[in-house]
């Protein structure tokens, strides 16, 4: 890079400061309606992001309520007031429903109380309710301030000054019941509390033979019920937007009943508070327990989670997804203009977009008036394609037709695992041999890998095989890091043996190797020539052609989880600084998205450069995020540090938050190791903070899988076999050689997209040295962490900073996180 090129990167980064500029202007920030976990994320993100732009940002404390009743309820927030918030539950402002805020007087008395305090930018993080609400206050605005002005209590010029009010919203709600965006604000946490009490009751359960009745939240959307049905493998969910047909109490007693016969020792019903039957009637879980005991005479016993759902620490999805909201949620309010409406900022896929308001408020209420028409199809189809796609999938593997009923394909379908285990596999296989039975398939399991595969380890697996997979952590094939090119004569010969017409991978970028070595052997041995797909399953995410892997989530939580412990192990004892090693080879997601979740000070990664400079006190330099500046590429994820972190940690011990947090990737530098590092912080540091080390290991591959892996891994691997049985149908006769690059895919998310790719294109985008793709998209999300850690960087956060129609869609397949 040439003088010029930085020169002109410079001038880029004043434009980017520019543009963000919050220089005189208020933003107040509220909780509305139901507290969710991750509202704190979120609160702790538009303040600091606030701040960081110039701008004035106030709590509203007890959401409407306090904005109605004014002075102490409206405070100026400041840097340290959202310190050591992030892994806390519920919101630290309080939510509060309010009466007064429904009338027009309420409203004034809001908006004069606003005006005093130059507050015309308003981010409420709430339900349809109170997004609803603030849209009304926004139409308002100018009549409001007119009719004040009369009445003087606001003289002409605050009335010309304060204009007009700019609203964005942010969905809070563990139900995710809101239309527009993929997941709401606590919905993952919210899982979590459910999955934990799914797996101890399974436990018990099964010593007993008992059939457990678990009712869920969901007043008027079954969202937890549905997901947590799919990620702990239940035998019968009830859905308000999907009521059971008529005759479900007969063939849900035959369903328990066939499932007892298979020697499964225990039965799952999950049943959401505000499940229905076709007449719009409630079914309760009382209700439930005495049909399953009169006409089964089981052990049944009932369990309702009730506000335990609501309550503990946010997961990390939860947490970064409420840090990329917050952030995303300031930048829009100043872009905004008085003609911009007020907006909802969503997750689609795994971008940030910005909706209107109006139109989610008016979708999600669209789906209430279908129930109550009992228009349930479209209920379910505008509940969005997250919604229908697990509902979908629940049914296909929940349901087992007899086998006369099964239309044979006279297909061999393997499946393997290969490369090191991850939390999620099991559910994946699961997933994959069970719509692969339903489409006809006979499913082979190969064990222990390509080495297992060689040596014909191979066996047929069946429906209730994989019974109770879902929670189990690890791979029970048996995974191995062998790859398959000094074996590729045996496993030819094996696939041959066993008239293997397809094979589905579920594994790392050992899996990604194998499936370019097998692509490459084709015109060798035309027992190859089958359709191939790979599931990504990996905690490091390194997986070319995928934006998530299967086990990432689990390992990010893992980390998230001991950072909250060693933090709170730092309350008592004073200026420390803690550093903490994690896994990923050479990829950083671990070590940075595992930063953002916890709220550390810094993480070192091998995709941004770091040398002695940035660890001392050094003078300000620019560094990028991008981990391919070596080769030329420059991408708009662009920082520049003006501190070093010694000296930034060295300036936060003089404050009230006296404890720090540096994260460190494994391999992202061979020479300033974890012990280098802490030998050096500890040092520098003498005086001023004392270090502490913790280096977690494998632990963060193991445990059961968190709900983000059980159902993500669930739903990839059913749709790659879907991809499959489409691919053999293809085929005109049994015999059909499959040569094309799109017989042999990966299979991942790529930003809003659920994408095949040929491995053979996806070889131009990896960097095979160092086992990364290329490009990565959570290099962008590298900014926000620097900036939410008060270090002085640019960053331009929006996908796309232009507000979106309610039903765009692309022409690729949409991906449903």
């Amino acid at each position: 890079m040439d003088d010029e090129d930085v020169a002109n990167r410079k001038v880029s980064f004043r434009k980017c400061l520019e543009h963000l500029s919050g220089a005189g202007k208020a933003i107040g920030v509220l909780t509305s309606g139901g507290d969710a976990q991750g509202m704190n994320a979120a609160v702790r993100a538009v303040v600091r992001m606030g701040i960081y732009v110039g701008a004035k940002v106030y709590f509203i404390y007890e959401g409407y309520q306090g904005m109605v009743d004014g002075g102490r309820n409206i405070v100026e927030a400041s840097w340290e007031s959202v310190s050591s918030i992030l892994q806390v539950g519920g919101t630290i402002i309080g939510s509060a429903r309010c009466k007064a805020f429904r009338t027009r007087e309420g409203r004034l008395r809001a908006a004069h109380n606003l005006v005093q305090r130059g507050i015309t930018n308003l981010c409420v993080i709430g339900g349809d309710g109170s997004l609803t609400g603030a849209n009304i206050f926004r139409k308002e605005w100018s009549g409001l301030l007119e009719e004040l002005a009369q009445n003087g209590e606001i003289d002409k010029e605050q009335v010309q000054k304060h204009s007009y009010l700019n609203v964005v919203g942010m969905v809070g709600s563990i139900d995710n019941d809101f239309c527009g965006t993929d997941m709401t604000i606590g919905t993952d946490s919210a899982l979590h509390r459910i999955i934990e009490v799914v797996d101890a009751i399974m436990t018990t359960a099964q010593s007993h033979q008992r059939t457990f009745v678990l009712e869920v939240m969901g007043r008027h959307c079954g969202y937890l019920a549905l997901v947590s049905a799919l990620a702990c493998g239940a035998d019968w969910v009830f859905l308000p937007e999907s009521p059971p047909e008529e005759g479900w109490q007969e063939n849900m007693c035959i369903k328990l009943s066939e499932n007892r016969a298979r020697k499964k020792r225990l039965n799952i019903i999950i049943v959401a508070e505000g499940a229905i039957d076709t007449q719009n009637k409630p079914i309760t879980s009382e209700q439930i327990k005495e049909l399953v005991v009169k006409q089964l005479g089981y052990d049944t016993r009932v369990t309702i989670l009730g506000h335990v759902q609501r309550g503990g620490t946010p997961s990390a999805f939860d947490r970064i997804l409420a840090s990329r909201m917050g952030v995303e949620a300031v930048v829009a309010l100043l872009q905004a203009t008085p003609e911009t409406p007020a907006c909802v900022v969503s997750l689609s896929g795994n971008q940030a977009v910005r909706l209107p308001l109006v139109e989610c408020v008016q979708m999600t209420q669209d789906v209430q008036r279908a129930m109550d028409e009992r228009r349930f199809k479209d209920a379910v189809r505008l509940r969005g394609r997250s919604f229908e796609s697990n509902l979908n999938t629940y049914k296909r593997l929940a349901i087992k037709l007899p086998d006369d009923q099964i239309v044979k394909s006279n297909c061999n379908v393997a499946i393997i695992n290969v490369g090191a285990p991850a939390a999620g596999m099991n559910a994946a296989v699961r997933s994959a041999v069970r719509v692969g039975i339903a489409d006809g398939h006979k499913m082979l399991a190969i064990y222990d890998g390509f080495e297992g595969f060689a040596k014909g380890q191979i066996k047929e697996i069946g429906w209730g095989d994989v019974g109770g997979w879902t929670g189990q952590g690890g791979s029970i094939l048996g995974t191995k890091r062998t790859l398959p090119g000094k074996s590729l004569e045996d496993i030819a010969a094996q696939m041959r043996k066993h008239s293997i017409n397809a094979l589905l991978i579920v594994g790392g970028f050992e899996a990604y190797l194998g499936l370019l070595e097998l692509s490459a052997a084709r015109d060798k041995y035309e027992e190859l020539c089958v359709p191939m797909v790979m599931v990504p399953a990996t905690v490091s995410n390194n997986v070319p052609g995928s934006d998530f892997s299967i086990g990432a989530d689990t390992a990010l939580n893992t980390i998230t989880d001991t950072c909250d412990r060693i933090k709170q192990s730092a309350s008592g004892t004073k200026r420390r600084v803690f550093i903490i090693e994690t896994m990923g080879g050479y990829c950083g997601y671990l070590a940075n998205m595992g930063g953002l979740a916890a709220g550390a000070d810094a993480a070192y990664i091998f995709e941004e450069p770091f040398d002695i400079r940035d660890l001392q006190k050094a003078p300000s330099r620019p560094c990028s995020a991008s981990a391919y500046l070596r080769s030329g590429t420059w991408t708009r994820t662009t920082v520049r540090t003006t501190e070093s972190n010694v000296e930034h940690l060295t300036e936060k011990m003089k404050t009230t938050i006296q404890r720090g947090l540096v994260l460190r990737n494994e391999s992202c530098n061979e020479n300033y190791t974890t012990d280098f590092i802490y030998q050096l912080y500890s040092e520098e540091g003498k005086g001023v903070f004392d270090c502490r080390k913790n280096v977690l290991g494998h632990m963060q591959q193991g445990g059961a899988p968190s709900p983000f892996d059980r159902n993500f891994g669930t739903k990839i691997s059913a749709r790659a076999m879907q991809w499959i049985s489409t691919k053999l149908k293809e085929a005109p006769g049994k015999g059909k050689r499959f040569m094309s690059d799109d017989s042999i895919c990966v299979l991942g998310i790529s930003k809003r997209n659920l994408l095949f790719q040929p491995v053979a294109q996806l070889r131009q985008e990896t960097d095979f040295e160092h086992r990364i793709p290329k490009e990565q998209w959570w290099l962008k999300l590298r900014p926000l962490m620097k900036i939410l850690a008060k270090y002085k960087v640019s960053y331009e956060v929006s996908d796309s900073d232009q507000l979106e129609p309610m039903h765009h869609r692309g022409h690729e397949e949409p991906a449903a996180i």
